[in-house]
């Protein structure tokens, strides 16, 4: 991929791959904004390295790129944290109506447009708290994007403020074919299609986007092709992105040395990610299935829970503590956000990759044997021996 380009220059369009990949909406004046010179640098390099590997379109001007990633499908696990499914509406809604309101606008009537195409729509608008902190979230969410600038003032629906418009971004926000969908689940599908390359596309992006990919989550003959290149592509993902690979018998773990590329950590230090990573080891004693995924109920995972904040009371917050059940159902979200654990019916399924974090001893005691310490023995003569003289 970088035979015509020096060491330096191969070494600044990683950089620049991976930095893309982590914020596909770069901004000069947003985080990592230093690097947009350098992407519109190596502009041509990038745009044929995401077009062959990846088949994803780039779009670099001068103050901003913008990397056009395929869609997660009918995975909720990768939105924007925080934001709730009315979140979610208002923002497309935001969207729809920022097309027609001009450069500047005050945010009362940004807030009442808005509220106008939710009606036009057929969502029922209540005025109340989670309402506006949906609309809230929505606008929020576009001010880090830049798409959304507070003039005067902040976005808060209850008040009033000046909003200016980057039309230029707001152009580049979408990604899925709106033209080409009848319905908002086609929408998602065509979002979410493979490239150009077919399966090649199509696995390498499950590989760069998702930290574990199981043969048992992919059509037959994505897993066969993916067992087939297994050295290839990881060759080919340490090289163009930095990323390591462990390839084993039930799937491939990417993974990043330098943490960049990931978005949501695990483990962590918090009490929910600590309960999480304490109780995937007696959880893995269930026998496994043949893809290699062990079946828990939510009954088990309970009992966990309650055992290790009855065994180490003052080790938790107490916001969680005092909530059992809270406590489960975000274990559960973050194993299921972290891909480690996936809903089924009656329980859920613990992904093999959750073997990584159960504990194996040092060394077995039986076989160490205490060395004697040998105790040197007392010098013959001093250095300080004649001035004592």
């Amino acid at each position: 991929m970088f035979d015509d380009l020096s060491e330096i220059d191969a070494a600044d369009v990683v950089r620049c791959a991976r930095t893309l990949l982590r914020r596909p909406l770069l901004r000069a004046d947003g985080p990592d904004g230093e690097l947009v010179a350098l992407v519109y640098r190596h502009r041509v390099a990038l745009q044929d390295l995401f077009a062959r590997l990846l088949g994803y379109r780039l779009v670099v001007e001068r103050r901003f790129a913008r990397l056009y990633k395929s869609g997660p499908g009918p995975d909720d696990s990768r939105g924007v944290p925080g934001m709730s499914p009315r979140g979610y509406a208002y923002l497309a809604l935001t969207l729809a109506v920022l097309t027609g309101i001009g450069r500047q606008a005050l945010l009362s009537r940004l807030v009442a447009d808005i509220r106008a195409a939710a009606a036009e729509a057929g969502i029922e608008v209540v005025d109340d708290v989670a309402d506006r902190r949906a609309l809230t979230s929505a606008l929020r969410h576009l001010v880090s994007l830049g798409v959304l600038h507070e003039t005067e003032g902040t976005v808060d629906v209850q008040a009033e403020a000046l909003i200016t418009v980057d039309t230029d971004l707001l152009g580049q926000l979408l990604t899925g074919p709106v033209a080409e969908a009848t319905t908002p689940e086609r929408l998602v599908e065509l979002a979410a299609r493979p490239g150009p390359r077919g399966v090649e596309h199509a696995v390498r992006r499950r590989l760069v986007e998702d930290p574990v990919v199981l043969y048992a989550d992919l059509p037959p003959e994505q897993a066969d092709w993916l067992r087939r290149h297994q050295r290839k592509e990881t060759a080919l993902l340490e090289a163009c992105f930095g990323l390591r690979t462990e390839c084993r018998a039930e799937g491939v773990l990417a993974a990043d040395p330098e943490d960049y590329l990931t978005d949501l950590y695990f483990p962590g230090t918090s009490t929910v990610a600590r309960i999480a990573l304490l109780a995937l080891p007696p959880l893995l004693t269930a026998p496994p299935r043949p893809d290699g995924r062990h079946p828990v109920t939510a009954d088990a995972l309970r009992a966990e829970c309650a055992r290790l904040v009855a065994d180490y009371p003052t080790a938790w917050s107490r916001q969680f503590t005092d909530d059992l059940d809270r406590l489960v159902d975000e274990v559960l979200e973050l194993l299921r956000r972290t891909g480690l654990a996936v809903p089924t019916d009656d329980g859920w399924l613990l992904n093999p990759v959750a073997h990584r974090w159960v504990p194996v001893p040092d060394g077995d005691p039986e076989r160490e044997v205490e060395r004697p310490v040998a105790v040197p023995a007392e010098p013959s003569w001093s250095l300080f021996d004649e001035e004592t003289a």
